[in-house]
């Protein structure tokens, strides 16, 4: 009697599973990582255009994308212990909605404002408190949805990460394009994207009710310090491919937009379809490798492998052909390629091989390496460009090749699977 009911209490939970998952549901979702990296990335064509209306150096303009980056990277851990304790969803809302607000201010000073830099600051730190407990939240959120079917949990994060790489590619178009009309429009654009995700998540998605009480602080302590105790090799290195792969990313993407504007003068729209080209492979390469990987850890492993030895080999020649335009876009599109088929994985293995009850925090701390790689990738390019540029992306393939090794040693496929089996 025990097994049977057992049984039907599974197939419950698979039918419920099913209805909350929902295409509405999941375009709901993959619409945060989409407005998030629009909200950033799409900046990025109009640096440019910015240092030259607000009157600031280019070291000043990449600090537009870095605050937004380091009010994210403190407030992540907050907001993922906040999600498990009290709810997925509301944490996501109240989120979406300081990222609106900080949109209007940056725009409205902008617009308004003679000197507007440091109130254009101010909206992008608010801007970045709302992505720290949106964007971060949305992968223990599908964890949650599909509870133990790894496979479709793969499938889904495949669709987020290409959202999110999507929204980089649809970000320099955008921009270039809205700036094209009114330079501070990119703004009140961000806004405007809050407000269509934060109706879609209201609506659509339909987080599952826990049985359980939730987790006292105390004893969510002691469950987070045993996971990295015993996790930890394996956590931290992901945490660190994170983090270097959005600073690889995001230090090549400012580069190529002071770059493209420059050395080649290309400017507005053309210069948005150019900056798009390698980042329409990351998209392409992020949406193929999350259909592929199926939650299968050693094939995870094997794709980590691989991508690290083509991002460190393709990236150290980005600076040497720099003024060659074909060269160098043929050069960046397989940094994409890498940088895209990477991300996916690194969601799954930590969505996939964390207990649900610490999912949030854990998640949440990868989410801040990663954005502490984009905090730091436009202001260190920004002053290494003009006279250490070869040396900076020689550094970068370096790293990578360390990574690799680190990879190599840490995550033991047979060690991470026999835990969950016991677990």
């Amino acid at each position: 009697m025990g097994t049977t009911e057992n049984c039907e209490d599974k197939s419950k939970d698979k039918v419920k599973s099913k209805d909350n998952v929902s295409i509405w549901c999941i375009i709901s979702m993959a619409s945060i990582p989409l407005v998030m990296t629009l909200g950033n990335s799409m900046l990025i064509p109009v640096l440019p255009i910015l240092e030259d209306k607000v009157g600031i150096s280019s070291f000043q303009s990449s600090m537009i994308i870095t605050s937004y980056s380091i009010a994210a990277v403190f407030l992540i851990p907050v907001a993922g212990y906040l999600s498990d304790r009290f709810g997925r969803k509301m944490v996501i809302l109240p989120s979406l909605i300081l990222a609106l607000i900080g949109g209007l201010i940056a725009g409205y000073a902008s617009w308004k404002m003679e000197n507007p830099y440091t109130w254009i600051i101010i909206g992008r730190v608010l801007q970045g408190v709302g992505a720290s407990g949106a964007m971060p939240i949305i992968l223990p959120l599908v964890g949650d949805l599909y509870k133990d079917d790894d496979e479709k949990t793969s499938s889904c994060l495949g669709i987020i990460e290409t959202s999110n790489t999507f929204g980089k590619v649809l970000s320099p178009i955008l921009g270039a394009g809205f700036a094209a009309l009114l330079w501070f429009l990119p703004f009140f654009s961000i806004s405007a994207f809050s407000l269509i995700s934060i109706v879609l998540i209201f609506f659509f998605v339909k987080v599952p009710k826990e049985k359980d009480d939730p987790v006292k602080f105390k004893e969510f302590l002691a469950n987070t310090k045993e996971t990295f105790k015993v996790e930890g090799k394996w956590l931290f290195t992901v945490f660190l491919n994170g983090a270097l792969v959005m600073l690889i990313l995001f230090s090549t993407l400012f580069f190529l937009s002071e770059n493209l504007e420059k050395v080649h003068d290309l400017k507005g729209i053309k210069k948005g379809f150019i900056l798009a080209i390698p980042l329409l492979f990351l998209c392409i390469a992020s949406f193929v490798t999350g259909r592929k990987i199926k939650g299968e850890l050693s094939t995870m492993k094997k794709m980590m492998i691989a991508c690290l030895i083509a991002l460190s080999i393709s990236v150290v020649f980005v600076g040497f052909v720099s003024e060659k335009l074909i060269l160098m876009l043929i050069v960046t599109s397989v940094v994409g390629i890498a940088s895209g088929a990477l991300l996916p994985v690194l969601d799954a293995i930590i969505t996939e091989n964390i207990d649900k009850v610490e999912r949030g925090t854990v998640s949440s701390f990868y989410s801040s390496a990663r954005f502490a790689g984009v905090a730091a990738g436009p202001p260190i390019m920004s002053l290494l460009m003009k006279d250490y540029l070869n040396v900076s992306y020689i550094a970068a393939g370096v790293l990578s090749l360390i990574l690799l090794f680190i990879v190599f040693k840490f995550i033991e496929v047979d060690e991470i699977e026999h835990r969950n089996k016991h677990a």
